[in-house]
């Protein structure tokens, strides 16, 4: 059996930079430093980092008076940013700026009262924090669907004032399906200049599609609640590989190999290198081999620290 990894894979530049701004606030500042909600969706990173300091909390109110709390990469709603102001928090954002793009977006279009469509999945954190920054007291209305069956039920009041956003992290084929269904149904619907599926997602779909045509299995290394490396096992499956979705390289079963003579490996943006070598490593115990080789084009995109951490 032959190994063959995709590039590009795991960590992306919004990745890298929240996992930095908790770093640097620890450095700097010393334990303990909240973080509001997972700051990745990584159970190894999370865990990582809780064990240098950082405390995860669910909400603001968790978080002492003055103390220093970091908004995770998936980004927060308005209402959340006015409390931590009103509590004298002192705050430091790892909002990736590609999720700011779309926060953005949605405000503006908000200002000019037009209803928007957001494509994404509901709960999901960055879903709740671009919701969030469509003020309730405008005069359109932001609505969500996360299909295109879900588009035949929808009701707006501004059919011709009508634009869309997404999620950075969907499946750019599963995006482009609902968006052609919006389409047809509010021909004057409008939406950004480009896709706001981010440049990672969409780099890493291209290549596990290329992995998963030449792969009997393939392996995803990324948490169960990350919702660009559920994206990546879907996709594999789609286009004909067996696939997995494993943390770690424990999670490994041998008998997933029996007769296989290629086994991919790719990673969720949020999933550290580290863990991609354990899982080749493994796969050399079970008698793989890797010859080092790589195809693919690397990314050489990178976002800037807060200027308070630099």
């Amino acid at each position: 059996m032959k190994i063959q990894l995709a590039n590009p894979r795991g960590f992306c530049a919004g990745v890298e930079r929240a996992i930095t701004i908790v770093e640097q606030a620890l450095k700097r500042f010393g334990a303990p430093i909240y973080v509001r909600h997972e700051v990745v969706h990584n159970r190894y990173v999370v865990e990582q980092l809780r064990a240098s300091g950082a405390v995860f909390v669910q909400e603001l109110s968790e978080v002492p008076e003055g103390e220093r709390v970091i908004f995770s990469a998936h980004g927060v709603a308005a209402a959340v940013e006015d409390e931590a102001k009103a509590r004298g928090l002192i705050v430091y954002d790892a909002t990736c700026p590609l999720v700011t793009k779309v926060h953005l977006h949605v405000a503006r279009l908000a200002k000019a009262g037009q209803d928007v469509v957001l494509i994404g999945h509901a709960g999901h954190p960055e879903v709740e924090g671009t919701l969030g920054r469509y003020p309730n007291n405008q005069q359109g209305k932001i609505h969500l669907v996360e299909s295109a069956e879900q588009v035949g039920q929808l009701q707006v009041s501004q059919p011709e004032q009508l634009s869309y956003a997404t999620q950075t992290t969907l499946s750019m084929d599963d995006a482009t399906v609902v968006i052609d269904t919006l389409k047809q149904r509010f021909p004057s619907l409008q939406g950004p200049k480009r896709d706001d599926i981010c440049y990672a997602t969409q780099n890493r779909q291209n290549a596990i599609k290329q992995l998963a045509s030449q792969c009997e299995v393939v392996l995803v290394v990324g948490s169960a609640n990350s919702s660009n490396s559920n994206r990546l096992r879907e996709i594999a499956k789609m286009t004909g590989a067996t696939a997995y979705l494993i943390d770690t390289a424990e999670e490994i079963e041998p008998s997933w190999f029996d007769e296989v003579e290629q086994v991919g490996i790719s990673a969720g943006a949020s999933a550290p290198e580290i863990l991609v070598e354990g899982v080749v490593e493994r796969l050399q115990q079970l008698g793989a081999m890797w010859n080092r080789q790589e195809s693919g084009d690397p990314e050489d995109v990178f976002f800037p620290l807060p200027v308070e951490l630099r």
